[in-house]
C-alpha cells in the first residue's frame, strides 16, 4: 500500500492580498494559458461526465457475471477491455466505478475543506493562547502518518463507505487548518485589516470582508491538491476490505479481488490502478497550475 503522507508547507503567502476583480482575470488568463494544467482539467472534467452519465454509457450490465467468460483478454468480441475473475465486463466495471472512486477522493476534501478553514482562520485571527490551544489540538491529530490514521480509524468505525468518509475527512482536516490557521495569520495585521478595525469593524465583518477572500484561494489550491492523496488512501482502504464492499465497482476494491488474476491476465489486473493512477496526476497538475496561475507579482 502506498504510504502517502500529507506535509502542507511551512509557509503559504497569498499571491496579492487586495483581491480584485482584475486579479481574478489575470488568474483565468494565466491557467487557460497553461496547456498541462488545462489538458489536466479536461481529462477531470471528462472523467466526471463519464461517472455522472456511466449508467447511460456503459456496454453492458457491470454486475452481471458469466463463469463461462472469466479473465476475458483485453480486445476480446463484446469486452473491450476484458473481463474480472467472476467474468464481469471491466470496461463498465471501471466506468461504474468512476463515481464511488471520485465520490471517496473529493467528498472527504471538501468536508475537510470547510471544517478545516473554519478551524485555522479561527485560529489565525484569534491569535495567541485561542491559537495555541486549537493549534495543538489539531497538531495531536497531525502527528499520525495519513495511512496509519486513516486504517486505525476505519478499523475502529468498521468497514463501509460511510465510515471511510469520516475517516479521510478527519485525516485532511489538521493539515488544511493549519495551512488555513498560517495565511490567516500574515494577513491578520495587514494595512487594510488594521484600517477596518480601527473604523470600528467587528471580528467577523473583518473576517467575512477582509480575511475570507484573500485566504479561501491558496486554502483551496491546497486543498485541490489533496484529492489525489483521498483518492489513494480510500483505494488502499477498499483494498484492505475497510472501504466500499463488494459487489460495488470501486477501483480499489477492483485491485484487491484482481490480485490474484495478475499472473493470469496482467493486463486486466492493472486497469484499476492506471485509473487511479491517471486520475491522481492529473488532479496533481490542476493543482499545480491553479498554484502558478495564483501567483502573481504585483
Amino acid at each position: 500500500m502506498l504510504q502517502a503522507t500529507v506535509e502542507p508547507p511551512v509557509e503559504l503567502a497569498p499571491a496579492a492580498f487586495e483581491r480584485s476583480p482584475g486579479y481574478w482575470q489575470t488568474v483565468l488568463r494565466r491557467f487557460a494559458r497553461d496547456r498541462v494544467a488545462l489538458g489536466a482539467a479536461v481529462v477531470i472534467v471528462l472523467l466526471l461526465l463519464m461517472a455522472v452519465f456511466a449508467p447511460l454509457l456503459v456496454p453492458a450490465d457491470p454486475y452481471a457475471s458469466s463463469m463461462l467468460n472469466r479473465l476475458k483478454p483485453v480486445g476480446t468480441a463484446g469486452y473491450p477491455l476484458g473481463t474480472d475473475e467472476l467474468g464481469r465486463d471491466m470496461l463498465s466495471r471501471l466506468m461504474v466505478g468512476a463515481r464511488l472512486s471520485l465520490f471517496m477522493g473529493i467528498t472527504p476534501v471538501i468536508f475537510a475543506f470547510l471544517i478545516g478553514s473554519l478551524i485555522g482562520i479561527t485560529a489565525g485571527y484569534a491569535g495567541g493562547r485561542t491559537n495555541n490551544v486549537i493549534m495543538r489540538t489539531v497538531d495531536v491529530f497531525y502527528a499520525f502518518p495519513s495511512v496509519l490514521l486513516a486504517i486505525a480509524l476505519s478499523g475502529t468505525l468498521g468497514a463501509g463507505m460511510t465510515n471511510s468518509l469520516i475517516s479521510l475527512t478527519v485525516v485532511f482536516i489538521p493539515p488544511i487548518a493549519r495551512v488555513a490557521e498560517s495565511v490567516t495569520t500574515q494577513i491578520r495585521n495587514r494595512d487594510f485589516v488594521d484600517a477596518a478595525r480601527a473604523s470600528g469593524a467587528g471580528p467577523f465583518t473583518i473576517v467575512r470582508v477582509h480575511v475570507l477572500g484573500n485566504v479561501l484561494g491558496p486554502i483551496f489550491v491546497y486543498a485541490t491538491s489533496l484529492i489525489a492523496v483521498s483518492m489513494i488512501l480510500a483505494s488502499g482502504l477498499s483494498f484492505l476490505g475497510l472501504g466500499v464492499k463488494p459487489p460495488e465497482p470501486e477501483w480499489g476494491l477492483m485491485l484487491n479481488t484482481l490480485r490474484t488474476a495478475i499472473y493470469v491476465q496482467p493486463w486486466i489486473a492493472a486497469l484499476p490502478g492506471a485509473m487511479i493512477f491517471m486520475t491522481s496526476v492529473a488532479f496533481n497538475l490542476l493543482a499545480d497550475g491553479l498554484r502558478s496561475a495564483m501567483e502573481i507579482k504585483e
